[in-house]
């Protein structure tokens, strides 16, 4: 296989940071990935050479920018093999984009006794959104029930859909425990009903291909900087059938046709969705990352991060004490382990002593802990800038630290 982990670690400058007098080990990047140069140097190129607003300009450099910011759009259209370059919204992230819809479909669809399903293995920010509509509607939340290997139940899944079914929103990758959901299953036994689908695809984006058009997917989100574009940027895909019907979700400048004191006209697709001054520079650095990635071929980035996975699982499995969470048979490049006795924070202290980065805590999955009855987990999640060698130092300071609180 054609990649070169050296050629590739030189592309992202944090890498070369040490942390703590120690060469900096970056295992968190399910929270959030690392920036390549060129994202670097396109958004510092927007605001040296570009900067201007979008949209509302005859003046040369709005012009050049508006054309930039709409060949991102079309970036991400391609990515993900929209049908439609409008049916791309740009939002400021995965928390963001379902929100919108939560909102929208809530205000338009959700009913007095309208059921909202959910499952067990959602990050916080596909639970509460759903929550707040229920709430506000009178609606049910429904949640699809997970074995101790962390994978969904199917079984319980069809039992859920019901003629009160109004939408299922669920995660594509689990965030926590690395699960590989079956959504194109999932999507399919939903639309035998009619029911749409909100696939919430931040974890899923940095580790494999998506194409939107083959999933039927209603609604695909996920957010900029877990794929190693910009914070602050993020992206709902929807079908323009739904896109059309569903009422705004904010208003304000960008999103009208006419306005007067009596009533406003809408615009049309994406501008419906994107009110005030978006993002640019994120879009722009989004759009940029899509293309590096695609350089270096999401199957290869895939292989090699599976790769990662297993030479580091058989080796945490080797320390006496550890237990893995989350151990599906289909699995990203997640790990969520705790150690008999100790606590995840102290852990992660002293990993973070080494240089070593990893997340501890509830993954702001609290609901998925209270299953496996835990306070928190370690979570190491892996990047295709990873290493075998990185693997090691990480396993020795796990050992280290055992040592240390025992």
């Amino acid at each position: 296989m054609n990649f070169d982990i050296n050629k590739i670690r030189a592309d992202f400058p944090i890498l070369s940071r040490k942390v703590n007098g120690k060469p900096l080990i970056y295992l968190d990047n399910g929270a959030t990935t690392q920036k390549p140069k060129v994202v670097i140097d396109a958004i510092e190129d927007y605001y040296t050479n570009q900067n201007a607003n979008i949209h509302r300009g005859v003046h040369t450099l709005s012009q050049e920018i508006t054309v930039a910011y709409e060949n991102a759009r079309a970036t991400v259209q391609k990515h993900l093999n929209a049908e439609h370059p409008h049916e791309i919204i740009f939002t400021k992230g995965t928390s963001d984009s379902i929100n919108l819809v939560a909102s929208s479909f809530g205000k338009k669809y959700i009913s007095e006794g309208d059921e909202i399903i959910i499952s067990a293995m959602e990050h916080h920010s596909n639970i509460l959104p759903w929550q707040q509509v229920c709430e506000e509607k009178g609606a049910i939340l429904k949640v699809i029930p997970i074995n101790e290997q962390g994978e969904l139940i199917l079984s319980e899944y069809k039992r859920l859909l019901t003629v009160k079914t109004k939408i299922v929103a669920i995660t594509h990758i689990s965030n926590t425990l690395g699960t590989i959901n079956p959504i194109e299953e999932i999507i399919a036994l939903a639309h035998v009903k009619n029911i749409p689908v909100l696939i919430d695809g931040a974890q899923a984006v940095p580790h494999t291909s998506v194409d939107v058009q083959l999933l039927s997917a209603d609604f695909y989100v996920f957010s900029g900087h877990k794929l190693f574009g910009p914070t602050g940027v993020g992206i709902l895909y929807g079908k323009e059938k739904w896109l059309n019907e569903l009422p705004p979700y904010q208003v304000g400048g960008g999103v009208i046709k006419t306005v007067t004191f009596e009533k406003t006209e809408y615009a049309d697709l994406p501008l419906k969705f994107e009110a005030g001054t978006p993002n640019i520079e994120g879009a722009i650095g989004l759009a940029v990352a899509i293309d590096y990635i695609n350089k270096i071929e999401l199957n290869k980035i895939a292989t090699y991060e599976h790769n990662l996975l297993v030479y580091a699982t058989e080796a945490l499995q080797k320390i006496e004490g550890v237990k893995i969470i989350g151990t599906a048979k289909n699995k990203a490049s997640v790990i969520s382990f705790v150690i008999e006795g100790l606590h995840p924070f102290d852990i992660g202290t002293i990993l973070d002593q080494l240089g070593i980065a990893v997340r501890t805590g509830h993954h702001c999955t609290q609901p998925l802990m209270q299953f496996y009855g835990l306070q928190g987990t370690v979570r190491a999640s892996f990047a295709f800038y990873n290493t075998q060698v990185e693997i090691d130092v990480f396993i020795n300071g796990i050992e280290r630290a055992i040592k240390m609180l025992r």
